[in-house]
């Protein structure tokens, strides 16, 4: 287990119960009790259990970023002036405001930072780009990637 995971380990039913909810996080106490064998009371407590113990983070629905008008994804590498941890907060609070900003994630590699980024088009992205990224602080260098397509596309962890 990872140092900061919980107290509680998990088993088998847990992870069936995890593996469950996170791709129909809708469906009711019941089906899922039945689905991992349990009764209805004993899968809520679990459920109950998960979410205090921290290994359900949240409840969500996720959106089609096509239909709401945002087709276009980017992805942003930045290389900042440099690594003082102070450089380092100053961009994250910076960034974390940026409208259209999904993940901003501190790198190893080449780039400090890789930023996923939505737009409408080309144009949208450019706007966001001159608006927000430009501004951000420390930034030496910004390298933007667009995705032709997207292949594959999950948050399911491998429970």
């Amino acid at each position: 287990m990872a140092k900061d995971s919980a107290k509680y380990a998990l088993d088998a039913t847990d992870r069936r119960i995890l593996s469950v909810l996170q791709r129909r996080g809708r469906i009711s106490n019941a089906d899922l009790a039945e689905e991992v064998n349990l009764s209805a009371s004993a899968c809520h407590r679990r459920v109950q259990r998960l979410e205090e113990e921290g290994y359900i983070r949240d409840f969500v629905a996720l959106l089609d970023a096509r239909r709401l008008g945002m087709p276009t994804t980017v992805f942003v590498e930045i290389t900042l002036q440099g690594q003082a941890d102070e450089v380092l907060e100053v961009f994250e609070k910076a960034v974390a405001r940026v409208p259209h900003v999904l993940e901003c994630h501190l790198m190893a590699g080449s780039a400090d930072y890789i930023l996923k980024v939505v737009a409408e088009d080309t144009e949208d992205f450019a706007r966001i780009h001159r608006q927000h990224l430009a501004r951000l602080p420390g930034v030496a260098q910004m390298q933007s990637s667009f995705a032709l397509r997207t292949v594959f596309k999950t948050t399911a962890l491998p429970v």
